[in-house]
């Protein structure tokens, strides 16, 4: 898939609201909260314009009973995806607009994503040297498929920065 990289879009968070509302009248009760994440969710930085959400569940196994009704609902339905515990749709086909992504209420990666959303939204330097970063590797890459493990050193030392400033906000 070709890296679509855009400026931030104050309609992404509509777009997020209005998916949420659309998945509580399919998955009904056994949806805890929703979650805008990912770089979408974060004023200011250059993004993907794919919403990324999450769907914080009671039972992720119960996840799987929807796969055939989402399915004709037009989403992509790739499973754990590489990582353990989530589900994973996506809507949109080639032209994507959302990943879903489910998690039980008590899977780590749930405080990975949102310690890092949030660390990004109040330290505007971090969100300009992210976006700098993803424009220079749009520039070097056509496709997601190289894109994405491009970006991943960078991600990983920019979250171990956000875990610190969590665990130090925590003790104030």
């Amino acid at each position: 898939m070709k890296v679509r990289l855009t400026d931030f879009n104050e309609n992404w968070a509509k777009m997020f609201q209005m998916e949420a509302q659309f998945l509580k009248t399919i998955f009904g009760d056994e949806v805890i909260k929703f979650e805008h994440f990912g770089s979408t969710a974060v004023p200011g930085l250059k993004a993907k314009p794919v919403i990324d959400m999450m769907c914080i569940v009671k039972d992720i196994k119960k996840i799987d009973l929807f796969n055939d009704k989402m399915h004709t609902l037009g989403y992509d339905v790739a499973g754990e995806w590489g990582i353990e515990g989530r589900r994973l749709f996506r809507k949109g086909g080639e032209n994507r607009t959302h990943h879903i992504h489910f998690y039980q209420v008590d899977n780590p990666q749930i405080k990975r994503h949102l310690i890092f959303r949030d660390y990004l939204r109040t330290h505007p330097a971090e969100v300009d040297r992210y976006s700098n970063f993803k424009e220079e590797l749009a520039q070097r890459f056509d496709s997601t498929s190289d894109y994405s493990p491009a970006k991943k050193e960078f991600v990983k030392e920019m979250e171990k920065q956000a875990l610190l400033w969590f665990e130090k906000n925590q003790h104030n």
